[in-house]
């Protein structure tokens, strides 16, 4: 099933995310792209409120996954964009967390895709500047749902 949602603020951008994290539920994996700036870390940051984190979450560039375990449900997110090769996720152990009881969702998952397991929830933010500066196309759902 494919959701389109239209948003017009960082603010429902995240509250988008966060309703999403509300509903999360163990094991569920989430893949999320778009360009740079398009919104991805504002809409993770309603994602872990939704799951009950409080701790400030920032995209994990540096060191790929960062991990929250304070919530209602563990939560998991990765930021592939800087991997070299699928390698690099089986040194960190990728499968612990895919295939674990928390919530993963992945930044620029489409580079490592090949790694995906069969069901995931595809997300993708699009920035339409004609349409003012802080509008967003979500899009939910898609391949691999």
């Amino acid at each position: 099933m494919r959701k389109v949602i239209e948003t017009f603020s960082a603010q429902e951008t995240y509250t988008l995310g966060k309703e999403i994290g509300q509903q999360a539920e163990p094991g569920q994996i989430y893949t999320l792209t778009g360009d740079l700036g398009a919104g991805k870390t504002v809409f993770t940051q309603g994602v872990a409120a939704g799951l009950g984190i409080r701790e400030p979450v920032n995209s994990p560039t540096f060191t790929i996954v960062q991990i929250y375990e304070e919530g209602r449900i563990p939560f998991y997110h990765f930021d592939v964009y800087r991997i070299g090769d699928v390698e690099e996720m089986e040194e960190i152990g990728y499968e612990d967390y895919f295939y674990g009881g928390g919530v993963c969702l992945i930044e620029w998952a489409d580079l490592i895709w090949e790694l995906l397991p069969e069901h995931y929830t595809r997300i993708t933010i699009e920035k339409d500047p004609s349409k003012g500066f802080d509008y967003r196309r979500i899009i939910i759902g898609g391949t691999g749902d």
